[in-house]
């Protein structure tokens, strides 16, 4: 968990935002699952100064205290194992509730050649903790962008190599780490970006409602397995899920690669209102 809360203080700095609070959360799964032992990328940047005396496990009391003190004003994203949401909601149960909206890069919905998403079968009980905590009404919407569209999110790394260091020279962790993941791949993914660029244009994917799912009794990696029903084969049910079935890639890679390197300066990123 510290090496994860480093990649993301560096990366917090480099753009100009050491205001913004960085925790570590839960050491490993709640019961089953692979969880998350290897941090590729911090070796990238271990050389750089940053702090490595964070405790463990602060980061569900600080999201809960957020959240409490900003209803109806956050959403919630999560890029990783369900682990720390699913320690949340069980603390506070009426959490789900008091978000905006949540998001979520995990699962596989619709046919795909990878039957088992990494995050969901990293913490599979999490996973379905949260599932059944964002179901129904009252809580948030919770939409869910799984395999099935982010793994057509790709690029040759060659092509986001070149897009990166012409635009980002200011920001040489980044570079660092990049190059590090480019080292053992001749493509890149665009897996947790897609779930992130949801947050802010949903009109990247479309979607359907419904309610998903899991077999957690199930042997080995099948207890890992998403199941999704549409609201149109239940149409008397409400159901806060919806799920990313198709993704338009044009209005994608403009979002990511806009937000990105169009924003960024020698003083890091630019604010908001002085984005163009």
């Amino acid at each position: 968990m510290a090496k994860r809360a480093a990649c993301a203080e560096l990366l917090c700095r480099e753009c100009g935002r050491d205001d913004i609070p960085v925790h570590c959360g839960a050491p490993g799964p709640l019961l089953s699952g692979k969880g998350q032992p290897v941090v590729s990328l911090y070796a990238a940047v271990a050389h750089r100064p940053h702090r490595a005396d964070r405790p463990v496990g602060t980061a569900v009391e600080f999201l809960r205290s957020t959240v409490r003190n900003r209803p109806g004003e956050i959403t919630l994203l999560t890029i990783g194992p369900l682990t720390n949401i699913a320690l949340l909601f069980a603390l506070d149960p009426e959490l789900p509730s008091l978000l905006k909206a949540i998001v979520s890069m995990a699962g596989v919905y619709f046919p795909h050649e990878r039957p088992v998403e990494t995050n969901v079968a990293a913490d599979p009980v999490a996973a379905a903790m949260v599932f059944a905590a964002t179901a129904r009404p009252p809580s948030a919407p919770h939409t869910l962008v799984g395999l099935n569209v982010t793994t057509r999110c790709t690029l040759p790394a060659d092509d986001v190599r070149a897009r990166l260091r012409a635009a980002v020279p200011p920001a040489p962790a980044l570079v660092e780490m990049a190059e590090a993941f480019f080292r053992t791949r001749r493509h890149v993914t665009f897996n947790d970006p897609l779930a992130a660029a949801a947050v802010f244009a949903p009109s990247v994917c479309t979607y359907e409602p419904g309610t998903v799912t899991m077999v957690l009794d199930r042997p080995g990696e099948d207890a890992a397995h998403t199941y999704f029903a549409p609201d149109r084969a239940a149409p008397q049910r409400s159901s806060s899920q919806r799920v990313a079935r198709g993704v338009r890639l044009g209005p994608f890679f403009g979002e990511y690669f806009n937000t990105l390197c169009g924003t960024l300066t020698a003083e890091g990123f630019l604010p908001p209102d002085q984005r163009l």
